[in-house]
């Protein structure tokens, strides 16, 4: 499995993934300051999960169908701190892997939702 972590997320929750040995690709080291369309083409070629806090990834693949990549984790809160997201994202990832590919999935600090991509 493989992340392509979007410019808004903490590069040290990123940092953390790797030290975990999670597979994690960070736009802001390879593409910064591209369009969130190229970002969700990068990640549908490439096969990977976005981790976003941008609620925009729902709308374009939704509403404007463009295509989706493997699999979004949207983080909707505003993290207490840069390592947050990772603590979060782990407890997640060891509950509920297997029911990440294929789903946009919403990630609050105790409630997760899933809709079919």
């Amino acid at each position: 499995m493989k992340f392509l972590a979007n410019e808004n997320f903490p590069t040290t929750s990123i940092r953390k993934m790797r030290e975990e040995n999670f597979i994690v690709e960070s736009v802001s080291e390879v593409m910064a300051s591209v369009s969130d369309k190229i970002v969700l083409a990068h990640a549908a070629v490439n096969k990977q999960i976005i981790l976003t806090f941008d609620k925009d990834y729902g709308h374009l693949i939704f509403k404007e169908k463009i295509p989706a990549p493997q699999g979004v984790l949207f983080f909707r809160f505003n993290p207490a701190n840069p390592e947050e997201p990772f603590d979060i994202f782990k407890h997640f990832f060891v509950t509920h892997k297997t029911e990440i590919t294929g789903w946009f999935i919403v990630v609050e600090r105790d409630v997760i939702r899933k809709r079919k991509l």
